[in-house]
């Protein structure tokens, strides 16, 4: 019986463990028609199929199903060996992972400058969008790993915390009530800025408003933490942000005993993916994360002003 290569078990590898055929072509850089050729090749090989293509998409057959833990093994077998190998000991490929709003404004370049000087061969690639989309397509294959508000409630994605981030009520420092309201209080009278529903702070302030028996009025809802910024310093309405963003002209804390807890964000990536890649990057997530530090980009107190000009 021949042997089968390590790139038709790539190839199977990432057919069995992502959305589609697609999304796992795009994965190991080949057409579909390319990627469904190797793992045809495989099944020669083995004398069985791995997949039933027979419904409207294929998916594993027991055969398939028995290979995939074994396909790993050697998978990861194979990168373990290439880093011994290498007098560098770097990362080499592509790296596709995803990242919310705040983590792109706040501690992303760093992470990536780091990323890029302990691996120069590696290719990256962030994804910005909301906790719940950047989970499904993590879970999907699309992303290698996402850093995300909270642990994932999926049985298909293991989930390392990295580190918090703190949030303060805010409001324009002359919006009406300011000087001598709380935040509860503001909130029955304006309007509240906020991120959509598959942001990861939604849990966040949907325990806080049950908490203080809060009735929301309005919602003004925007997936831009800058832009969310630009509208509280604007006088449209109250809101909260980054603890470090609050203490800037023109924005007025709100304190009291309505403090927000700590959002907590985790290092996510799928179960049974071993490769180096994971807990190389997971190692530099842990050392660069942190949500104190200024905006990086898009949003400031310079920016706000030239805004109103």
């Amino acid at each position: 019986m021949p042997t089968p290569s390590v790139k038709q078990l790539e190839a199977f590898w990432w057919a069995a463990t992502c959305a589609n055929f697609a999304t796992a072509a795009g994965r190991v850089h080949l057409s579909v028609s390319s990627l469904s050729k190797r793992i045809t090749e495989l099944e020669a090989a083995l004398g069985q199929p791995l997949f039933d293509r027979s419904g409207h998409r294929a998916v594993l057959t027991e055969a398939g199903t028995r290979l995939l833990p074994a396909a790993l093994d050697v998978l990861n077998a194979v990168a373990a060996l290439d880093q011994a190998l290498d007098a560098r000991a770097d990362l080499a490929g592509h790296c596709r992972f995803g990242v919310g709003d705040l983590s792109a404004l706040t501690w992303l370049p760093a992470f990536v400058a780091a990323a890029r000087r302990a691996h120069p061969r590696l290719s990256l690639e962030p994804c910005v969008d909301v906790g719940g989309v950047l989970e499904r397509r993590l879970d999907d294959g699309e992303l290698d790993f996402a850093v995300i508000a909270g642990r994932s409630s999926r049985s298909t994605l293991r989930s390392q915390p990295v580190g918090a981030a703190r949030f303060t009520w805010a409001v324009a420092a002359d919006l009406p009530g300011a000087g001598r309201l709380g935040a509860k209080a503001l909130l029955q009278q304006h309007p509240l800025v906020t991120l959509p529903p598959g942001a990861g702070t939604t849990r966040l302030l949907d325990d806080w408003l049950l908490a203080h028996r809060v009735a929301v009025r309005e919602r003004i809802l925007c997936n831009s933490w800058g832009a969310v910024a630009g509208m509280l310093r604007a006088g449209v309405g109250v809101g909260f942000l980054p603890a470090a963003w609050v203490g800037t002209p023109g924005l007025r804390a709100l304190g009291g005993r309505t403090a927000l807890a700590p959002l907590q964000y985790a290092f996510q990536w799928r179960r049974g993916d071993a490769r180096a890649l994971i807990p190389a990057m997971q190692r530099l997530a842990q050392a660069q994360v942190d949500f104190s530090v200024p905006p990086a980009y898009g949003w400031g107190p310079e920016a706000t002003e030239r805004s109103r000009r």
